[in-house]
């Protein structure tokens, strides 16, 4: 399948970032063909998509000021627009932080003119015990003098907005492929034109752009040995990377209790990996939590040692070894004490995402292809920014894209050292079977 438009547009990966996109072309760009392929059904009872899943922590609480005011930005939008509004919930984030993160946090809103009194606030230690009921009383303190409390955070329902999104990309023009992607395809001077899919058929494009989170490194080593352009080849820019979550269902009497509960995180110490948390129940009265450990699952992709998924269609993502349901065990633990023995954790699930060595994403033109790009690597903190990130995306397809953020997202930016970066995975998944 062909499009003769010269505004035409082909995302490959319905996720966060490609759907976003899609939502925001379509919209900037009414007449534009654009169409979205993934490998699963955007109304599937499951997905591989790190986009997937039961609820997604929306924050705006950075150190880093650029993903601060774009956090900001994004939170603006779940609030104000119906699309999103209806997903989202202004619980609040209690953080349990051992590095001096909750001055850093005020600092940032403070530089940014956002208002914090009564809203946003360090606690000391004796007090923050004592709120929200004493829920996390007996949580995990070591080393820890202050909690930040931010009441203008939360989380949202990140299976239906993603549904509820995708829809209206539909509704308002996008056409959606459920298809798995074989290669990419390029014309006779190297440009690339589209994909070809498993089933044989081509859809093609002026634009093709790849949102395929942690397929993304696979495919372009696959595109890189069938081209002989080393340039595809993603080297140390991604890696594929990832973590577990598990559910327990709480009583109704323990579910009113924590009725009012806000997301917690905890920082952890380096050498136990990267934080974990739990988000507030659900309308299941499903109380979820995520583990430390981040890990990849090396494998020989054409002759090279690449990260990649599982190649089984649902990337196992159902199958968790022991260690991992452990994991989940700690983080149960480290939040909740000795409370939390009696829930039976369950419906453990492994996310895959795109991660860079300092958590930035690429939203960039790939230099080895006129025609193609890359917007993808949420780097596990990609999923609050659905409402705002297919604006940037479209800047960069543009050329309109603010040059301190062309820098920082490009393809061929510096690489950094990763080792202090805590989402950057050290582990492998076979040894942790």
């Amino acid at each position: 399948m062909t499009s003769s438009n010269q505004r035409s547009y082909l995302i490959v990966g319905a996720g966060v970032f490609g759907t976003s996109t899609a939502l925001h072309l379509i919209r900037r760009f009414p007449d534009a063909s654009v169409t979205l392929v993934d490998r699963d059904s955007f109304d599937a009872p499951s997905r591989v998509a790190a986009s997937w899943d039961w609820n997604k922590v929306v924050r705006a609480d950075y150190r880093d000021p650029v993903y601060c005011k774009l956090a900001l930005d994004a939170q603006d939008v779940w609030r104000a627009d119906p699309l999103w509004s209806s997903f989202y919930h202004e619980s609040g984030v209690y953080w349990i932080s051992r590095t001096g993160f909750a001055q850093a946090v005020l600092d940032n809103y403070a530089r940014l003119g956002r208002p914090t009194e009564g809203k946003l606030y360090a606690l000391p230690l004796a007090q923050a015990r004592k709120r929200y009921g004493g829920i996390f009383e007996e949580a995990d303190y070591t080393g820890v003098e202050n909690v930040l409390v931010n009441t203008t955070s939360g989380w949202a329902d990140a299976k239906g907005a993603l549904r509820a999104v995708t829809e209206k990309a539909v509704e308002l023009g996008v056409k959606y492929v459920a298809a798995e992607i074989e290669a990419l395809e390029f014309d006779h001077e190297g440009a690339c034109i589209g994909v070809r899919t498993g089933s044989g058929e081509t859809y093609t494009a002026a634009h093709t752009i790849l949102s395929t989170g942690a397929f993304t490194p696979k495919l372009l080593e696959r595109t890189a040995d069938s081209t002989g352009n080393n340039d595809f080849r993603t080297g140390g820019r991604i890696i594929a990377a990832g973590v577990t979550t598990g559910l327990a269902k709480l009583d109704d009497e323990t579910a009113k209790e924590f009725a009012q509960m806000p997301v917690c995180i905890q920082e952890n110490p380096p050498e136990r990996g990267a934080s974990n948390g739990t988000l507030p129940l659900n309308e299941d009265n499903m109380l979820k939590w995520w583990g430390q450990y981040i890990f990849k699952n090396t494998q020989d992709i054409s002759g090279s040692q690449i990260s990649a998924p599982p190649t089984t269609a649902d990337y196992a993502q159902w199958a968790v070894p022991d260690a991992l349901v452990q994991d989940i065990e700690f983080a149960n633990k480290a939040t909740f004490g000795k409370r939390g023995e009696k829930w039976k954790i369950m419906q453990h699930r492994i996310c895959w995402d795109a991660v860079t060595p300092n958590e930035d994403f690429i939203i960039s033109p790939h230099t080895a292809s006129k025609g193609l790009y890359l917007a993808t690597c949420g780097s596990f903190h990609g999923w609050k920014f659905f409402p705002i990130i297919g604006d940037y995306v479209v800047r960069m397809l543009e050329s309109t894209l603010e040059p301190d953020l062309q820098a920082r997202w490009a393809w061929n930016r510096e690489m950094l050292d990763p080792s202090g970066n805590v989402v950057w995975p050290r582990k492998e998944l076979k040894d942790l079977q």
